[in-house]
């Protein structure tokens, strides 16, 4: 693997990491005792157990678009930089590189713009 590639791969490890330690401090309990005064085996209802998870789903098709256009970039930038680099070495070729690049760079958008259906249907449907 090239050096570039590993320094992208660690990148979105990173971010990962970031957004995975997000979100689990966001699911932490806010507070284990009950300040109410209610005794165990009474149900309390609050905010929290009401809430019809309007902010998790936000959450997951933010993390699902996300990852969606951060790979898509990252693929299409490599296959343009190929592309790029393939005319370079052979001119004459230019057009079946050109064209087998448009092609390529079709089908990646296309996985970003289901993802971007999918976390729509996350927020809408679900």
């Amino acid at each position: 693997m090239s050096k570039n590639i590993k320094r992208i791969f660690a990148a979105l490890a990173l971010a990962l990491l970031i957004v995975g330690m997000c979100v689990s401090a966001y699911a932490a309990p806010e507070d284990m005792g009950r300040p109410d005064g209610a005794m165990d085996g009474q149900a309390v209802v609050t905010e929290a157990a009401t809430d019809d998870g309007t902010s998790a789903k936000a959450i997951a098709a933010a993390i699902a678009i996300g990852l969606a256009s951060a790979g898509g970039a990252v693929g299409m930038g490599l296959a343009i930089a190929k592309s790029v680099e393939g005319i370079s070495r052979q001119p004459e070729a230019d057009g079946k590189i050109r064209t087998s690049l448009m092609l390529g760079l079709v089908f990646v958008e296309t996985a970003i713009i289901y993802a971007l259906i999918v976390a729509i249907l996350i927020i809408f449907v679900l």
